[in-house]
């Protein structure tokens, strides 16, 4: 992947965090990586907020996490966010948490679906052209089509 493609995102593991041993919770790191998929999302010109007040949803569809060794209260880490496939319907990310060391102590992965503010899936492309053109600006042509590959209806 492209250096430009990842976003890196700055945390301290907070009291709040950790369990009685002093090690991260597990359940901790799913937030960390919506951080590193807000930042990800806002460097690019795509906040959240601005998502939503038109109407477009990204809940997590799909979500993994490997656990590679504890990160500790206070710890400074570098969650490094980013995309691994999109398409109209649908937007995956990778993620990698560093300590302050360098080394890797965990890696996941959230997919997210499309969806307007009823719960109902949707094409991007179609629905909002625009936000679609957006992010096709930001990442690129969606993996595995060329743009003379794509299908010019929106199909996905």
């Amino acid at each position: 992947m492209l250096m430009e493609q990842v976003e890196l995102s700055h945390l301290r593991v907070r009291y709040a965090e950790t369990d009685q041993m002093g090690f991260a919770h597990h359940g901790a790191y799913l937030p960390w990586f919506e951080v590193g998929r807000t930042d990800y999302l806002r460097s690019r010109g795509l906040p959240y907020r601005r998502l939503e007040e038109a109407g477009i949803f990204l809940p997590v569809v799909e979500a993994s996490v490997r656990y590679l060794a504890p990160a500790r209260y206070d710890d400074a880490l570098v969650i490094a966010t980013r995309p691994v496939s999109w398409s109209p319907a649908r937007l995956e990310l990778a993620y990698e948490v560093r300590d302050a060391g360098g080394r890797v102590i965990a890696r996941g992965r959230t997919v997210h679906a499309f969806m307007d503010g009823r719960g109902r899936a949707m094409n991007l492309k179609k629905r909002h052209p625009d936000f679609w053109a957006a992010l096709e600006r930001a990442l690129g042509p969606a993996p595995g089509r060329s743009p003379a590959e794509r299908p010019a209806s929106g199909a996905l």
